[in-house]
């Protein structure tokens, strides 16, 4: 159960990790509230006729940001929008 639990904790934290990576927390001012919302948006969104449409254009957008993240060496996309 131990072993399960750490890959639980592990799995939760790269999750939180891609909130911070998207700069969410910076330009929310971590607000929690805001945070959830735009999940629950997020979700509602895939949930409807749009879903496909949506999943496609969020996953494009993500595989372009993990690829540019590899190419510039740079940790986070929060970091780079700080820095200009």
């Amino acid at each position: 159960w131990q072993v399960e639990r750490r890959k639980r904790t592990r799995h939760l934290i790269e999750l939180g990790g891609l909130v911070v990576k998207a700069g969410i927390v910076d330009l929310t001012g971590d607000d929690r509230a805001i945070i959830l919302g735009a999940l629950l948006w997020m979700a509602d969104k895939l949930k409807s006729n749009q879903g496909e449409q949506a999943r496609a254009l969020w996953a494009a957008k993500g595989k372009e940001a993990f690829a540019m993240e590899r190419a510039t060496d740079a940790p986070t996309i929060s970091q780079e929008n700080a820095t200009g």
